[in-house]
């Protein structure tokens, strides 16, 4: 059966929110098989096992989340050239900016050889201050329907073997 990996990191609930909207919305109306997983307890075998691949991760001090950062440095070099071109799309949740994020998680990408299929969404929370960004987020519709966009498109595509 083909599979979808989501692979995400949230400290504060927001990122899980949206990885969590795009495994819904590809669940439903496919067949193949969606595994959601956190980034710490993702290996190489789990990335072989799939056809297409959704990192979410939120922007942390203008960089991807370490928690990330450490399953890309885990699992980067083990999985040269085993992976490539298979599709992939990403998902930041950040505080104001994203872009570093962003474009942290598309170079990683790309040295693998994958294929964006879908832009990178970068949901906004406008947490500012100390206490609004340790908090716990709460993502609102629009931006989980974005995210779920993301999901089904990842989840039809490699169902119709377009990619």
């Amino acid at each position: 059966m083909q599979t979808l990996l989501i692979i995400y990191y949230s400290y504060t609930g927001g990122t899980q929110q949206i990885a969590e909207a795009a495994a819904r919305a590809a669940k439903g109306g496919s067949a193949i098989r969606i595994v959601l997983k956190p980034a710490q307890d993702c290996e190489p075998a789990d990335l072989l096992g799939a056809e297409g691949y959704i990192f979410a991760t939120p922007e942390n001090l203008a960089a991807i989340a370490g928690v990330m950062k450490a399953f890309f440095d885990r699992c980067y070099y083990p999985l040269l050239e085993q992976i490539e071109g298979r599709p992939y799309a990403a998902m930041i949740c950040a505080g104001s900016d994203g872009e570093n994020a962003k474009q942290q998680v598309e170079r990683i990408a790309k040295g693998w050889r994958l294929k964006k299929v879908i832009d990178t969404p970068i949901i906004c929370t406008n947490a500012q201050t100390p206490e609004a960004i340790l908090a716990p987020k709460t993502i609102g519709p629009t931006d989980l329907a974005r995210c779920g966009e993301v999901g089904a498109t990842l989840a039809a595509g490699i169902e119709m073997g377009i990619f």
